[in-house]
């Protein structure tokens, strides 16, 4: 097939349907690909990694690249500021951001991004085909754009704990499947994960339960204490290796509930004052920041007076999730509060709550984003909505004007179980069926009119951590459901099921070069319910 552009599925569906079983199997697909005849080009040691404009940035990437085609490839290539290689790396302000053109002609390899985060991801394709047809690259363009601007994973460290260099390997993960954003859950009932300068005894109580359950929230705990906090220098260091692989890092500081860790260290942040201690069980416990006090509202700011200097990200995470009421309802100062700011009950006091630290950080020049609960209430204009209880949170909001992340836990929570027979197959998971066959349904625009989708920022996969406790075991979760997300995030189009899982197994080969753990359920068909 020759000088012809198609859609990227189009152009795989007609050279399947032709007997080309060595069609480029690309995930996620890319918009566009056209194949060119020719023998091809030999990518060798001999070949060099040339950046025309010597941009800091662009050589920055140029030496990642470099890093991952010795380990994955054996290559050895240089990256020197030249307009003369095999390899060259542009920038073309004609395209997206996050755009990119990739060209693979007999005199070499050329990858243009409108930033260096275009070319980047252009990279990440040339990894797979690399890896489909090892250093004998058949003749190719590829032009290629994200359909959302945020396309994102979390991860819970407050259930259990992960390294700074477990939390980069989980960064990288991300990186191959052009993920740019990274939601890191810090602060829980369960432990506080986040130095804070002002509020060391943060550090010494809340970072530390003194045991964790067994099984399923039994009547049973280990008895041996469980911690771990990230210092500002490790925060630093990590949000600095995310910058370099063009991932922005979004911190969650939860507020008003999950807060045990906190009232742990210092109970006169709750209503009672007393009575409190770092939860050693999962779940929604009812001790909660204290709405009715002052002293409440100076520490969170003061909290994220810090954690703004330690994040550039244009979004903070609050949280809203998951904030019962029984405390407020009984606490004088609360209730004065309702009185006093004429609110009609305790979820207007919520969002009372939510709607004043908001303020605070669009003073300060961020931007808010809370799980669905903060609809309940009222909401700002400004504030940008996680849709995790399903999709219907997301959809009222995009209604009522605002921003959405859709992050349904039907399609999304990647510590669900994958298949329908986990005692069987898996590792142990909070519980629910998964399979990546329901992950790539997702549609971020369901139900949605032309207009209402504009407020769809994107989507995002999670992964709590209850019974997740080594790095091993999140990879085995996120992979390859992933790499579905990763698939709605950049087409949004109709998919095809069966070609993805074709495609899969070029990305497949890769996982098992970089030694990550995966669920082969998808791969042998066995994430299919049983008849």
């Amino acid at each position: 097939m020759k000088n012809l552009l198609f859609p990227a599925l189009a152009l795989i569906a007609v050279l399947s349907a032709s007997g080309a079983d060595n069609s480029p199997a690309l995930v996620p697909a890319p918009q566009y690909l056209v194949c060119d005849s020719g023998s091809g080009f030999d990518l060798c040691d001999a070949s060099r990694i040339a950046v025309p404009s010597g941009d800091r940035v662009l050589m920055q990437t140029a030496e990642y690249m470099a890093r991952e085609l010795s380990q994955e490839n054996k290559l050895t290539l240089k990256p020197a500021k030249s307009s003369v290689g095999e390899l060259l790396l542009a920038k073309d302000p004609s395209l997206g951001d996050e755009a990119y053109r990739l060209r693979i002609a007999s005199e070499g390899i050329r990858i243009e991004g409108g930033s260096p985060a275009g070319v980047f991801y252009g990279f990440q394709t040339l990894r797979q085909l690399l890896a489909q047809y090892g250093t004998t690259l058949p003749l190719m363009r590829i032009e290629d754009a994200p359909a959302f601007a945020y396309r994102g994973a979390m991860l819970d460290c407050c259930r259990h704990f992960f390294t700074v260099e477990e939390v980069k390997a989980f960064l990288d993960l991300l990186a191959l499947h052009k993920i740019n954003r990274f939601h890191w859950h810090l602060t829980d009932d369960q432990g506080w994960r986040i130095e804070i300068r002002r509020y060391p005894e943060l550090m010494k109580i809340g970072s530390v339960r003194s045991e964790t359950v067994l099984g399923h929230n039994t009547s049973a705990c280990d008895g041996v204490p469980y911690g771990g906090y990230y210092t500002q220098a490790e925060i630093r260091e990590v949000v600095a290796y995310a910058s370099s692989r063009f991932i922005e890092v979004i911190p969650e500081i939860e507020m008003p509930g999950h807060a045990s860790a906190a009232l742990a260290t210092y109970p006169w942040l709750g209503c009672t004052g007393s009575g409190y201690k770092v939860q050693t069980r999962w779940g929604v416990f009812p001790e909660v920041f204290c709405a009715g006090k002052e002293s409440t509202f100076e520490f969170l700011q003061q909290v994220l007076a810090e954690v703004i200097e330690l994040f550039p990200s244009k979004y903070i995470h609050l949280g809203g999730d998951e904030c019962p009421k029984t405390s407020w309802k009984e606490c004088p100062s609360c209730q004065q509060r309702i009185r006093d700011e004429h609110l009609k009950n305790e979820n207007e006091l919520q969002s009372y709550f939510v709607l004043r630290m908001e303020r605070w950080l669009n003073e300060h020049g961020r931007n808010m984003i809370g799980w669905d609960e903060i609809l309940e209430g009222g909401i700002s204009k400004s504030a940008t909505i996680m849709s995790w209880r399903g999709s219907s949170g997301g959809i009222a909001a995009a209604r009522a004007g605002n921003k959405v992340i859709m992050t349904p836990n039907t399609h999304c929570y990647l510590d669900y179980y994958q298949t329908s027979d986990p005692q069987r197959l898996e590792p142990w998971g909070i519980g629910g069926y998964l399979p990546l066959s329901k992950t790539y349904s997702l549609d971020p625009y369901d139900r949605l009119t032309e207009d209402e989708r504009s407020y769809i920022l994107g989507v995002q996969g999670n992964i709590w951590t209850e019974y997740i406790v080594s790095l091993a075991h999140v990879q085995h979760m996120a992979l390859p459901r992933l790499a579905a997300l990763s698939e709605i995030g950049w087409t949004c189009e109709r998919r095809d099921l069966e070609d993805f899982r074709r495609r899969m197994e070029v990305l497949r080969t890769l996982y098992d070069r970089k030694g990550w753990r995966y669920a082969p359920y998808f791969f042998d068909g066995t994430d299919a319910p049983k008849p």
